[in-house]
């Protein structure tokens, strides 16, 4: 016999993977309340406490029995309504241990009961038990995820599994599934420490609180090569998570809760940011010792992809290193803006680091705070360590660099002529302040190839995560770019044109005191800010937005390089588009962001805010659901910064190298379905892209760092031919000018002529799909706005054929709801949404009372493909709901309609004949709902009749009253027996089953035919079991 995947497979093997890596494994019915070794009390006991106890008892054997169970008291007995908080405390208790007192001999004592050994000399202490099939009941939900795995009793994770072999169910579907556990069962969740979904060949992990856009593959088990695409992803998964020793490391090192006073957001770290952090605490303990060189190298992960929540991980878990003595974290930036931003991340993750961190105010207050003997994590700016005496002779400390290329963390010397004194790099300062501390250095992009002072100072490079490898595991999205130049209408002599030397002009240069480039910037500037043509791009920038936000939903930046032009292009802006300003901080679409003083410019004022009035401000634009869409900077935001919902970035300032690199990848973020970023480029900064893209790629990154949008455009337009190809012969033009109701019914006709096609829906579902994310990418080029009425109707007709092809349960969530808009224009389309029975000129049904009036409509409807699809729908649904209740009904009904089915496509009836069955079929469902109130038989004794009266000769030999009689016996007594999880634990339906046989003989069943009946009769409890069972 051949063997075919299915759920229960998949479930076996993923216990397999964690039995290979010597997990115990039980049964969940096995540990029930009623199984043969019960380990519950009751179905609500999520911790099986008896587990616990013992390993309690192995890890903290000093500890008293009465402390023990104190702890357990602790530890199982959630005290908040919330699921997130209750979640949250837990964690801090297996993190932090239970601090409990207790007697001996007489005087009290302080301690903690530890939750999971953590010395891997004793390691054997900790048990490690997976369990599939554990039911959980609360509050009368009763709910079976697929897979548990327990430490020490404590449930700290669930896998969620699907079908491989089924074409519907998906990744998605698992997590959907998840999310309906966490309402139903949330006592299991709040033990929970990390979720893992897959279909047994994709897998990905998520925490309690993520979104599906955050749930992300682990593409390596080891940390040294990726997984061949060859190899199956839960198999990688689990063995890159859960090898036992790596778990604990895992869910104690690297899990945090983001808390920022209004919401708590729990994070794992990713498989490149677990690897690369444990990498570099090696390296950092290295280093620090009494022979090591104190460089502890460079972490280079692309922008976007996490950094610094690496950070925050590498920190957390440097602090806690016996080696490091409790050593102080100094984390150093070379901007104001960049220090408050990198210190909101670790102060909103301070319980990974044990303690909060603070900011140098000064030199002076820096030494004060480096005078500890240990411990203490603190943030200062580079301009700090100018000059003066060392800080610290101590070895025990770390210093972590956020970008670790700035030109000036070099170590050479430069003649400053303003003071007439001898200047040096950064490098030597800091040398020079902290003799002893080691160096370690974060960052977004790569080292130039001639930069020479960073691995002085940090060393090699720990870690590589790149583009291509950010995006492949949708940890970033690809950026695509797109030159207006072209677009503003300006004399060649009033266009600013970059001379090659402003690739030594980097961001904040406008102060400094080098006069040539001065000069230079400053003759750049004016041309860039002429009122004619910032009137342009004002105009441009509005355009070009709107149209975007017609395609998606976010939001956009744009930078400019000076702060006179972000006032003056803000003023050109909100000309012409007055309801976009607001006075107030807390209202209007458009702001500008930048530093300033009360001795700036009097136009400038109403644009400069103190730092909490910017926080504000930052918090305003983060949220998606705000309406400000828009902001105008010149430096500040360009680096560090994180808006997920951001996708466009309108780039009208000279930059190259990092500075460039940075900025664009604001618009790399994931964002529920955000499909790419895009770079609006003012001022021809194409060859600086590609000079930095040169860097990038000798430095050894793999990926574009941003697409040319014209191959964006060249897809889209790829895959709007595909979708033209297939209505080849149809007048779907005629339908965009349509008024409302010939709109519809060309929808209807459109539908039709899709459906006659051989496995015309699918492919044309396909092809829709593709190209509405290909348009998203390249809007507003005018290409794509060519079509955009053609892309909005093909996507109207898509949904049409999505919502009567399946029911509810049916549709996959991949593709169907999109966060980017249906792209209807509303002149052309009144309607939103397409209603397929208004389509088709016909009243929307309710199957269960299916009348002849509704069933003759269907006969008389032109589009038989469309008829036939409609009913095949109807049909299918009340299958699906009878199924539930009345297994060979529903069953018998299947099959026959997949034999009428079956026979159209063999093209053996023609569509209209195929209809005639259909609507004959449908009648009979309808006649079989009275059927019980002839028989005098409630619904289940219906269920039960007909598993009974399935065998045609036990009706000839009993009769229609024995079997009646005997169908009511039989719900009676087989819900009397029925338990929780009796479906699944074979004792549990041997009863069962020995209850039906005695019931069949007693009552004269045809011998010949009892082994069949029992099994249906069986089949036909657990399609109802679930309201009987107590």
């Amino acid at each position: 016999m051949v063997g075919y995947l299915d759920e229960a497979q998949v479930e076996i093997v993923a216990v397999g993977y964690l039995r290979d890596l010597g997990y115990e494994y039980i049964h969940g019915p096995q540990i029930a309340p009623d199984g043969e070794t019960p380990e519950r009390a009751d179905y609500g006991q999520v911790v099986l406490v008896g587990r616990l106890r013992r390993a309690l008892e192995r890890i903290n054997p000093e500890v008293p029995p009465e402390a023990i169970e104190e702890a357990i008291r602790r530890v199982t007995r959630p005290e908040s309504p919330s699921l997130v908080v209750n979640n949250r405390a837990f964690h801090r208790l297996l993190v932090d241990g239970v601090d409990l007192s207790w007697m001996e001999d007489g005087r009290e004592r302080h301690g903690k009961v530890w939750l999971v050994e953590r010395d891997p000399a004793r390691s054997e202490a900790n048990e490690f038990l997976v369990v599939n099939q554990f039911t959980v009941v609360e509050d009368g939900r009763n709910r079976r995820p697929d897979v548990v795995v327990f430490v020490n009793g404590l449930p700290v994770a669930v896998i969620e599994l699907k079908n491989p072999a089924e074409e519907k169910t998906t990744v998605r579907h698992a997590f959907n599934q998840i999310q309906t556990y966490k309402s139903d069962i949330p006592s299991l969740f709040a033990f929970n420490e990390t979720i893992v979904i897959s279909d047994g060949f994709a897998a990905k992990i998520g925490t309690l609180t993520a979104g599906w856009d955050r749930y992300m593959p682990w593409r390596t088990a080891d940390g040294e090569g990726l997984a061949s695409t060859g190899e199956v992803q839960l198999d990688v998964l689990i063995r890159g998570v859960f090898e036992k020793e790596r778990f604990l490391d895992y869910i104690l090192n690297f899990i945090t809760f983001e808390d920022d006073g209004k919401s708590i957001v729990k994070k794992g770290a990713a498989y490149h940011q677990y690897w690369a952090v444990n990498k570099a605490v090696e390296t950092t303990v290295e280093a620090s010792r009494p022979d090591g060189d104190r460089r502890a190298g460079v972490i280079w992960h692309t922008q976007g992809s996490g950094k610094s929540l690496s950070m925050v991980f590498y920190a957390g878990k440097i602090i806690r290193h016996p080696a490091m003595e409790n050593p102080t974290i100094v984390v150093i930036t070379d901007r104001n803006d960049l220090d408050d931003q990198l210190f909101g991340t670790f102060s909103i993750n301070s319980e990974l680091l044990r303690q909060k961190p603070v900011q140098a105010e000064s030199r002076e207050h820096l030494k004060e705070l480096l005078r500890v003997a240990s411990g203490g994590v603190v943030f200062t700016t580079m301009q700090k360590f100018e000059g003066g005496d060392a800080l610290s002779e101590r070895r025990n400390i770390v210093v972590i660099a956020d970008e670790a290329h700035r030109s000036h963390y070099g170590f050479n010397a430069k003649f400053d002529r303003k003071s007439g004194e001898i200047k040096y790099g950064m490098a030597k300062y800091l040398r020079d302040a902290l003799p002893n501390a080691s160096f370690i250095g974060f960052t977004g992009t790569p080292l130039e190839l001639d930069d020479k002072s960073t691995p002085a100072v940090f060393g090699d490079y720990i870690d590589k995560y790149d583009i291509l490898r950010a995006v492949e595991d949708g940890a970033t999205v690809p950026i695509y770019y797109e030159s207006r130049l072209a677009r503003l209408e300006l004399n060649e002599d009033e266009r600013p044109h970059l001379d090659p030397e402003f690739e030594e002009i980097t961001e904040g240069e406008e102060e400094e005191d080098k006069q040539k480039l001065k000069t230079k910037w400053a003759a750049l500037e004016a041309m860039v800010g002429t009122e004619k043509r910032l009137g342009l791009v004002a105009r441009d920038i509005i355009e070009h937005f709107e149209k975007r936000l017609e395609a998606m939903e976010g939001k956009a930046m744009i930078v400019c390089m000076s702060r006179r032009i972000c006032v003056d292009l803000y003023n050109a802006i909100v000309k012409l588009r007055p309801e976009w300003h607001s006075d107030k901080d807390d209202k209007g679409a458009i702001k500008i962001v930048m530093s300033g003083a009360a001795s700036d410019e009097e136009a400038w004022q109403p644009h400069i805010r103190t730092k909490a009035m910017q926080e504000a401000m930052a918090k305003r634009f983060k949220d998606p659901t705000d309406p400000l869409k828009l902001v105008i900077v010149r430096d500040m935001w360009l680096t560090g910064f994180d808006c997920p919902s951001m996708h466009t970035i309108y780039v009208d300032k000279p930059m190259t190298g990092h500075n460039l690199m940075q900025a664009i990848a604001r618009v790399n973020r994931v964002f529920r379905d955000k499909p790419g970023g895009l770079v609006v480029d003012y001022l021809g900064i194409a060859d600086a892209l590609k000079k930095a893209l040169r860097t990038y790629a000798a430095s050894g990154g793999k990926g574009q760092a941003a697409v040319d949008q014209n191959q964006a455009v060249a897809v889209m337009m790829e895959k709007y031919e595909v979708v033209r190809d297939m209505l080849h012969g149809l007048d779907y033009p005629a339908v965009l000018q349509a008024e409302p109701a010939k709109r519809m019914a060309g929808i209807a006709a459109a539908m039709e002529f899709v459906l006659a096609l051989d496995d015309g829906r699918r492919r044309f579902n396909q092809a829709v799909a593709a190209l509405s994310k290909a348009f998203a990418l390249a809007v507003p080029h005018e290409q794509a706005m060519a079509i955009r009425d053609e892309v909005g109707l093909f996507q109207e007709i898509r949904t049409a054929l999505v919502k009567v092809a399946a029911s509810e349960s049916e549709r996959s969530p991949d593709g169907i709801e999109s966060a980017i808009r249906q792209l209807v224009s509303r002149a052309v389309s009144p309607t939103e949404v397409v209603d397929i029975f208004a389509a088709a000129g016909l009243d929307k049904p309710d199957i269960s009372i299916l009348s002849d009036d509704f069933l003759a409509d269907v006969r008389r409807l032109p589009q038989r493909n469309l008829a036939l699809e409609l009913l095949k729908r109807l049909i299918n649904d009340e299958i699906k709901t009878r199924m539930r209740k009345n297994v060979v009904q529903a069953r018998s009904f299947a099959e026959m309609l997949e034999a009428s089915l079956r026979k159209y496509q063999n093209r053996a009836i023609e569509a209209a004949q195929v209809i005639e069955e259909l609507i004959k079929l449908a009648k009979e469902m309808r006649a079989a709902q009275s059927r019980g109130e002839q028989l005098g038989l409630s619904d289940d004794e219906v269920a039960f009749y007909d598993a009974l009266a399935d065998n045609g000769s036990a009706k000839d030999v009993m009769g229609d009253e024995k079997l009646r009689m005997l169908a009511q016996e039989l719900v009676e007594r087989v819900k009397r027996n029925v338990t929780i999880d009796w479906q699944v634990r074979e004792n549990a339906r041997a009863t069962i089953r020995v209850l039906v046989k005695r019931l069949l003989r007693q009552h004269g069943y045809p011998p010949d035919m009892e082994q069949r009946a029992t099994e249906l009769v069986l089949e036909q409890a657990e399609t109802l079991c679930r309201a009987w069972a107590v």
